[in-house]
Parts: C-alpha cells; sequence; structure tokens
C-alpha cells in the first residue's frame, strides 16, 4: 500500500490530507542531488557489491531511506530556520500556510504552516525507516552492521540540529575563533556526517566489508562532508539564486553563524564594516543591495578566500584518505568523481 492510500485509508476526512501531505513530500523528494544515494551505492560497487540481486537491491533501498531521510530533515529544518523557499519552490510551512489563508479558516495560518511541515517530516522520517526495513530484510547477513550505523547516523543529525538552534542563541562576535570552531562542530555533526560519511560507511557495510574499511571510509568522507557543507554556506551568500533556487544573500536573512561569517568578523577591524556585517545577520529586510554591499565587505576581510581555501585542504584530505582505500574499479573512480562534484559546483 503507499503512503497516500494508508493515509487515505485513515477515514474519508483525511483523503484531502493525503493529498496535500503527498504532494508537498513529493515537491522535496522529486529534485536534489541524490547525492547520499550515489555515494552509498558506489561505496557498496567499490567493495565489490554486485550490480544487481539482492544485496544491490539492498543497497539501492538504502540509498532510497537516506534521501527519505534529508528530506525529512529539510522539511524541519525549513521550519527552524524560516525559510521561504527550497530549490525554487515556496517551503513546505510556507505552502500550507497559504493555503490556510487562501481557504480563510480560524487560527493563525503560520502556526498552522509550521505544525503541517513538521508533521509531514515526520510522516517521512517514518517512510525512511520504513524503506531501510524493506532493504535489511533483503541483506540479514549485515543488517544489524547497518541498522546500527543508521541509528548512529540519526542520532548524530538531530544533536547536530540542536547545536546549530543552540548556536543561533548564544553570544556571537566577541570570539571570532570560537565562533568558527563551534560553527565546524555543528557543521560536521548536522550535514557531514549524513551527507557524505555515513552514507560511504553503509555502502561498504552492505557489500559485506568489515568494521575497520567501512570506519576507514567514514573517515574519508567526513572532511568531504565539511567541505561539501562549506561550499553551501559561500553559495548560500555568494550563489546566483537562478542556479541555487534560493535568493541571493538568504543565509545572512536568515542570519546563519557559519564558517564564512566568523572569518569575516576575525578579518574585519571595528568600525562601519564589522557593523555593516553585524547588523545584517539575521536582517530579514535585507535588500538586494544591501547584499551586495555585505558580499563586498566578506570578500574584502579575506574571509571569502580563507574559506575556499579551507574547502581546497579538506577535499585534499579525503582524496588522499579515499585514494589509500582498498576500493575496486568502478566504484573508485566514480567516488573520485562524486568526491569533485561536491566542491566544485554552483548549487
Amino acid at each position: 500500500m503507499t503512503l497516500a492510500a494508508e493515509i487515505a485509508g485513515v477515514g474519508a476526512a483525511t483523503e484531502g490530507a493525503a493529498t496535500a501531505l503527498t504532494d508537498q513530500a513529493s515537491v522535496l523528494v522529486s529534485g536534489g542531488k541524490r547525492l547520499r544515494a550515489a555515494l552509498c551505492w558506489w561505496s557498496f560497487r567499490s567493495h565489490g557489491g554486485a550490480v544487481s540481486g539482492r544485496s544491490a537491491d539492498a543497497a539501492v533501498r538504502t540509498g532510497a531511506a537516506l534521501e527519505l531521510f534529508q528530506a525529512a530533515a529539510l522539511l524541519h529544518d525549513d521550519v527552524m530556520d524560516n525559510s521561504d523557499t527550497r530549490r525554487g519552490a515556496p517551503t513546505a510551512h510556507r505552502s500550507f500556510a497559504a493555503h490556510h489563508a487562501g481557504s480563510g479558516w480560524s487560527g493563525d495560518s503560520a502556526r498552522f504552516g509550521e505544525a503541517g511541515a513538521i508533521l509531514l517530516g515526520d510522516l517521512v522520517l517514518v517512510a525512511a525507516q520504513r524503506e531501510l526495513t524493506g532493504a535489511l530484510t533483503t541483506a540479514p547477513d549485515v543488517a544489524p552492521r547497518v541498522r546500527e550505523a543508521f541509528d548512529r547516523m540519526q542520532t548524530e543529525v538531530v544533536t547536530g540540529q540542536y547545536l546549530d538552534v543552540l548556536v543561533q542563541a548564544e553570544p556571537w562576535g566577541a570570539d571570532p575563533a570560537a565562533d568558527e570552531s563551534r560553527a565546524r562542530a555543528v557543521l560536521r555533526a548536522k550535514s557531514a556526517g549524513y551527507s557524505v560519511a555515513f552514507p560511504l560507511e553503509l555502502g561498504a557495510l552492505l557489500a559485506g566489508a568489515g568494521p575497520e574499511r567501512a570506519a576507514s571510509l567514514h573517515t574519508a568522507g567526513v572532511p568531504l562532508g565539511e567541505a561539501f557543507q562549506l561550499r553551501d554556506d559561500v553559495l548560500g551568500v555568494f550563489g546566483d539564486p537562478a542556479v541555487t533556487g534560493k535568493p541571493a544573500g538568504d543565509d545572512l536573512r536568515e542570519g546563519k553563524r557559519t564558517v564564512l561569517v566568523a572569518r569575516a568578523m576575525a578579518g574585519l577591524r571595528p568600525g562601519a564594516d564589522r557593523d555593516l556585517l553585524a547588523g545584517a545577520l539575521g536582517d530579514p529586510d535585507l535588500s538586494d543591495d544591501d547584499v551586495r554591499r555585505v558580499r563586498q565587505v566578506i570578500v574584502e576581510s579575506g574571509a571569502l578566500d580563507g574559506v575556499e581555501r579551507l574547502i581546497a585542504e579538506l577535499s585534499g584530505t579525503a582524496t588522499a584518505r579515499l585514494d589509500a582505500a582498498e576500493l575496486s574499479s568502478p566504484g573508485r573512480e566514480m567516488l573520485a568523481a562524486i568526491a569533485r562534484a561536491l566542491v566544485d559546483r554552483e548549487a
């Protein structure tokens, strides 16, 4: 039974709810890079996994579970960040709120939208668990280790999300070095693990690799995942909206406490430019002209060049670790290509 049919089966009154929920879920899962599924699959293949058969089916379905988990995380993240758009379309909570307002229903539209998006995220998370369970029924020999790694990933992401909320609330700007350290800790826990390190580890485990070989792939994935997220942070300020699907400077309006911003604060002397950056961070009414001025300040501070060097350093570390791993073709070559694409991109 499909998820939509199952929701509708709760009762006649839920037929409209099924459509609303699944339509929003479809918008989110229909786009994206599918990088987590790709990393899992090619790690599986690079450890001797067959191109077809029961183990291959398990790897494909685990990749689907990873993508569904990503969708659930994005739904919740957009609510916490109060984001307006995702992949060029209104975020789920904005869509639910607009539907509430357009229908003339009682209560606060924004609150309704947030509630709908949170519940949809929970529903997609249920779908991810089901997909993983289905995958592991075809791979009983590796199921315990795969499940344990997937569970560790989920715990890490939730903890990282909380750390992100905490960093947003704590004082910021007095000690840029400490700010950068906290920002990097957040991105490693919130993004680097489940985006890169865990998909690589899961693929290895699904192919029957032992704990040490799987752990070596995880170790390679951490700096690559950090570089991937740092690229996202750069694009969140300097990206082209036509390519990224988000308004220019959206991360500034949302007040994201990133390594890029921490380095800019560290590179600016007290004065007008530093005050401009501090005042822009978290200002939802920031105009495009304001964003251009802040971009110039960040560039002149040396922060952009510094983060680009950090991305290159982390990417180089990850590449060296992948090169040293015992990987077979064509998985080795595909993982190397994906690693390059993760950091050399415009969206």
